[in-house]
């Protein structure tokens, strides 16, 4: 007879039930509405197929489509789904990977020599309707090395063999739906049905395992949902982001632009663009400046011992440019990856006292990282970007505090920039694999430790990442939420033991003594092309008025009235308020339209009336019609507005 288990659940209950019990099982006990919901289940922190049987004392959390692990199993089963539908399609095909991804899910495919283009999607995915009716369940199957090879020999898959030959014996697993079988490690959805609404978006090319000297596989993408309603508000929010695409709206504003001479991945910062980034960085400087920070420059290429030293040769050597050689045999640089390696030399310049710490050197540092052309994305994703970093070099002590100090900088850039969703993930190291990570147990311990009180002290809403931490430290992402709810990595802030025992960096200590500091890496923006890109789309390139590249254009109604214009723009420019005039022959009525669409926050249309009497006739983005007024009103209403964007 079997005898009785405790499960603990999530609230803080628990249950007795017999040995063997299916985490399923449990859901029905507890309610059948709540089973019909259940999607897969985390076992002591594991998430796995809501089948698996419980044969001892067990953590147990049962994952819905509330859940982040509930939404990604629904569309990793999404993807075994699409799988089976393209082979009803195009037999023949070999399957690469199918995994789950931020917003969905991919698969990639060798149509061998079928064609397949966007025009195909659609009955693919009609396909993928008509078999989730089925409600097929997803069988897992554990089976041998010899057995899996066997299975894609006869398929001659030469993708899936290539995975199966990295691992282990004892350790694969097989998962059948339907009439497919695949490759899979799971968990998946108890059936196919809990597949309810299904979309596939795109395709794209991808070299198989991401490396340019492999294949290029076709890349399906698609998203599911276990609600019509959900979908269709995602289908929305797809549409409302193209209109916000920062690839689109930077050309649209003259901000940046791309140039294939100069090279994929490499931003070219038009004059508006760069002025628009000149007023971000003030912005940060005067906030640094009134912490304590002071400014430094480095050089944009390192000698190859600089990054040897660090660990950043041996971490990521193998993904970087090519290095850069000089007519002496001995000497090889690299262009600049990181900006801490040459912050900790600056810290090693000359003695340091405990009295001179926290020493705290700030950069607006270009680094360079090569990315594969496949991965480029307009300034999300590029091969030169400038980083807003910064390296604290204080005590032990002096850890915590500083950490704090950090996240207020954080959270003023993004009250001030009106990114008022957020939430701050603590990226910790995973909890298996401690091979990928520098440093001593005890650091990474105090260090973890600095990161989860500081947090907790100022009552930040954060959530746990394990395995995301950076290879010398834990960390504090921001993950901030736009104005159409999608979520983006923004800024950074991590603790660091490692770095300054690499560098040998010391202070002299109040016993007269020779100490090691800690380092807190901070980057509030992360860096500019990225928070540039970020801020466009979550504004949809409506930037707040201390921001903007022109805060007003002046309309004259006819040419008659351009020198009026001209003096306006003058008086307005004395009053440092940007602006322009719009001397075109066209009616207002255009001039207005266009000004529209190019976003300026003020429109001063100007004709008889007010060059008689030296006012202006006034209209807001977003308001409509202020009236008329004078010049000196008009600047006083501006910089008010200013004082209370950046104040608040």
């Amino acid at each position: 007879m079997k005898g009785l288990i405790t499960v603990f659940l999530p609230d803080g209950s628990s249950k007795s039930v017999p040995q063997g019990s299916t985490c399923m099982d449990i859901a029905k006990a507890i309610s059948e509405g709540l089973a019909r919901n259940v999607l897969a289940a985390k076992v002591n922190g594991e998430v796995v197929d809501a089948s698996r049987l419980l044969s001892d004392n067990s953590t147990l959390q049962l994952l819905t489509w509330n859940d982040e692990e509930g939404k990604s199993t629904l569309w990793h089963s999404s993807a075994h789904l699409l799988a089976e539908a393209l082979e009803v399609h195009f037999p023949g095909i070999k399957l690469a990977i199918g995994p789950p991804i931020r917003n969905g899910f991919y698969y990639d495919i060798d149509f061998m020599n079928h064609t397949f283009t966007e025009k195909d999607l659609e009955k693919v995915e009609q396909t993928m309707k008509e078999l989730s009716k089925l409600k097929s369940p997803f069988l897992r199957k554990e089976v041998s090395k010899a057995e899996a090879i066997a299975y894609f020999t006869e398929k001659e898959d030469p993708y899936k063999l290539e995975l199966i030959n990295e691992l282990a014996d004892g350790t694969i697993t097989f998962y059948t739906q339907g009439n497919f079988t695949d490759l899979c490690r799971g968990p998946h959805v108890p059936d196919t049905g809990f597949i309810k609404a299904i979309k596939l978006l795109s395709i794209a090319g991808a070299y198989w395992r991401g490396d340019e000297k492999n294949k290029q596989l076709t890349r399906i993408y698609g998203v599911a949902f276990t609600k019509n309603v959900e979908l269709t508000e995602y289908l929305e929010k797809l549409e409302e982001a193209k209109k916000r695409d920062h690839r689109k709206l930077g050309k649209e504003l003259e901000l940046f632009t791309f140039s294939q001479k100069v090279g994929q991945g490499l931003p070219l910062w038009l004059p508006k663009g760069a002025a628009l980034r000149d007023r971000l960085e003030n912005f940060l400087k005067k906030a640094q400046k009134a912490a304590g920070y002071q400014q430094v420059i480095t050089p944009h290429i390192g000698n190859k011992e600089l990054y040897v030293t660090s660990g950043h040769y041996d971490k990521y050597g193998a993904d970087s440019f090519q290095p850069i050689l000089t007519p002496d045999v001995n000497e090889e640089f690299y262009l600049k990856p990181m900006n801490c390696p040459h912050h900790c030399e600056i810290y090693k310049a000359k003695p340091r006292s405990y009295k001179e710490l926290p020493t705290r050197f700030a950069e607006f540092g270009t680094v360079y990282r090569y990315e594969q052309s496949g991965e480029l994305h307009g300034l999300t994703r590029v091969r030169g970007f400038t980083q807003d970093d910064a390296h604290i070099f204080c005590t032990p002590e002096q850890v915590k505090q500083e950490f704090k100090q950090v996240i207020e900088i954080v959270l003023y850039i993004l009250k001030t920039l009106k990114f008022e969703s957020f939430t701050a993930q603590i990226s910790l190291r995973d909890q298996e694999n401690r091979s990928k990570y520098i440093g001593t147990e005890e650091n990474w311990v105090k260090a973890e430790q600095a990161i989860i009180e500081a947090t907790g002290e100022m009552q930040l809403p954060t959530k746990i990442a394990y395995g995301e931490a950076a290879f010398y430290g834990p960390k504090l992402d921001f993950m901030v939420h736009d104005a159409i709810g999608r979520e983006w990595q923004l800024g950074t802030i991590q603790v660091d033991y490692s770095l300054p025992e690499r560098f040998e960096l010391e202070y002299i200590g109040p016993d007269n003594q020779k100490h090691r500091p800690v380092m807190i890496h901070r980057a509030p923006f992360g860096s500019m092309e990225r928070f540039v890109a970020v801020l466009i789309e979550h504004c949809a390139g409506e930037f707040p008025l201390w921001l903007t590249s022109d805060q007003f254009i002046v309309l004259p109604v006819s040419e008659k009235y351009n020198s009026y214009a001209q003096k306006v723009l003058e008086l307005l420019n004395n009053s440092d308020i940007r602006g322009l005039v719009d001397e075109r022959n066209e009616k207002v009525g255009k001039k207005i339209r266009d000004a529209e669409v190019s976003k300026y926050p003020f429109m001063i249309v100007v004709g008889e009336k007010e060059a008689e009497s030296e006012t202006l006739s006034v209209r807001q983005r977003g308001v409509g019609d202020l009236g008329e007024m004078n010049v000196q009103d008009f600047a006083s209403l501006v910089s008010a507005e200013i004082k209370k964007e950046i104040d608040q």
